[in-house]
């Protein structure tokens, strides 16, 4: 049986948010390309506790909202140290990676003005759990044993996250965040799900040569 062909039974409890499964083939792709996947996966932990902060600061007069990313930040942070030490412990060295299409291509469609942009920002960090929460779950039984155990417990992890930025989203806005998630979720699952000429945590599988 293929790595693909055996998905982790809570990848899909998971991620109840996202519109589309990740395809297996994605699943084929990164554990062929897993030191570019890790150094990839290192990167977003930073980068979500980095969005974590950015929210903090610009909607300062939410504390509740400023307290529990402050914890979120913490924990990102946390994973990306326990990334890096598997990457040492791996034997992948460090090295700078050009960016994928996915998180611009999310960002593209988030509105501008007040109140609507905090509700996309909440609902895009949201799915970027969701779908990593996915992706942890689909990996965990197949990667090397310094990441088996680690990626389960993102699994959870991330999941509480997506879940924590869907409640904040439900209060900012009650009437409409049902709709807009499947606005955004639309964009993000056509991101994930389609050919990619990157290999990235957040990608849509490579990219195949067509068939002669």
């Amino acid at each position: 049986m293929s790595a693909a062909a055996a998905p982790a039974p809570l990848a899909a409890d998971r991620a109840w948010i996202l519109e589309a499964p990740t395809p297996p083939a994605w699943v084929e792709d990164a554990l062929s390309h897993l030191p570019e996947l890790l150094l990839d996966h290192a990167n977003c932990e930073k980068k979500a506790a980095s969005s974590a902060l950015a929210l903090m600061f610009a909607y300062a007069e939410d504390t509740r909202l400023a307290l529990a990313l402050s914890r979120l930040a913490r924990e990102e942070l946390r994973h990306f140290e326990q990334v890096q030490k598997a990457l040492g412990a791996l034997g992948v060295a460090f090295a700078r990676q050009r960016p994928g299409r996915y998180a611009h291509g999310l960002r593209s469609v988030l509105r501008s003005g007040e109140p609507c942009r905090k509700l996309d920002l909440l609902l895009a960090a949201a799915l970027i759990e969701a779908r990593s929460a996915e992706r942890f779950a689909l990996l965990a039984p197949h990667v090397p044993p310094p990441l088996e155990r680690l990626y389960e417990e993102l699994s959870a992890s991330e999941a509480r996250h997506f879940e924590l930025y869907i409640d904040f989203a439900r209060t900012a806005a009650p009437q409409e965040w049902r709709s807009r998630l499947e606005a955004l979720a639309s964009r993000e699952a056509q991101l994930a799900t389609t050919a990619d000429r990157l290999l990235r945590f957040h990608s849509g599988p490579l990219e195949r040569a067509p068939e002669v």
